[in-house]
């Protein structure tokens, strides 16, 4: 059944996700979105208006302000622009957004909580940051000793891509069952909280987890040549004046591989449409 979308903000993915729509037969209207020149590109209030409205994966590039490359757009200005009639489907929607798309009788649904679109978008994140790595290092990850921050979904799926490519890979974990499933894939296995004296080998270290885990003293027991990505939506390694710089990897999906990214978001709304 032909729709109409309006997809609003955003990055590449959301370029790619108009042109993939439209190419499905849809009427799709952009807006903030002119740099990747998508199909559609109109103004604010067009792209609103229309049946099925998409924003971005994150739904904010900061407190209270839209993802959106074209310009500072409050999220409660854009809420007001729509209607409860229509869909809104958005990506890591805050708290702070809900309430206010609640508050003028909205309901946002946040396409990200699906796990077919979690899952592909770990994916594309540890693709990426082994493509990150590799150009980042100046040798080979085979034999490298790599440590891996956290074991959800990106973290299970980057470990077994360095695994793969020959690194020796350390995963952490909080819980004693998910150490038990890294030392059964054949990883060294540390508690996330217990990595004092054991950081001094590591050539590579990637993080994973949403909140800190890494710095200070840990830091420095690093060797000073050693690679740290943060690849988490929150930055887990603490950073400090004068000390190891710190790579953060965010949005790498929407860098690295926007078509693949915009497919994975395509699928998940077409489920949560067909599933009305």
């Amino acid at each position: 059944m032909s729709r109409t979308f309006g997809v609003i903000g955003g990055d590449r993915r959301q370029a790619e996700l108009a042109q993939l729509l439209a190419g499905d037969g849809h009427s799709v209207c952009t807006y903030g979105l002119d740099r990747w020149k998508p199909v559609g590109a109109d103004t604010l209030d067009r792209a609103a208006s229309a049946g099925v409205v998409i924003l971005p994966l994150p739904l904010c590039k900061g407190d209270g302000v839209l993802n959106c490359e074209e310009g500072a757009v409050p999220t409660a200005d854009l809420f007001r622009r729509l209607r409860p009639q229509q869909r809104i489907l958005a990506g890591q929607v805050r708290p702070q957004q809900r309430r206010e798309a609640e508050a003028l009788g909205l309901m946002v649904e946040d396409y990200f909580l699906r796990e077919e679109l979690a899952v592909a978008n770990a994916a594309a994140t540890a693709e990426g940051a082994v493509q990150t790595a590799m150009e980042q290092l100046d040798q080979t990850l085979l034999g490298m000793e790599c440590l891996v921050l956290g074991f959800g979904r990106i973290g299970k799926l980057l470990s077994c891509r360095l695994h793969g490519l020959g690194a020796r890979v350390t995963a952490t974990a909080r819980r004693p069952e998910d150490l038990a499933w890294i030392r059964a894939y054949g990883y060294q296995a540390l508690e996330t909280g217990k990595l004092d004296g054991h950081l001094s080998v590591f050539g590579a270290v990637f993080n994973t987890v949403p909140s800190p885990v890494l710095g200070g003293p840990l830091l420095r027991q690093l060797p000073a040549d050693c690679l740290l990505m943060d690849l988490a939506s929150v930055r887990g390694i603490e950073t400090a004046e004068g000390g190891p710089e710190v790579l953060w990897a965010r949005s790498l999906p929407g860098r690295l591989s926007p078509r693949s990214a915009a497919a994975a978001i395509r699928d998940a709304v077409n489920y949560i449409l067909l599933e009305e």
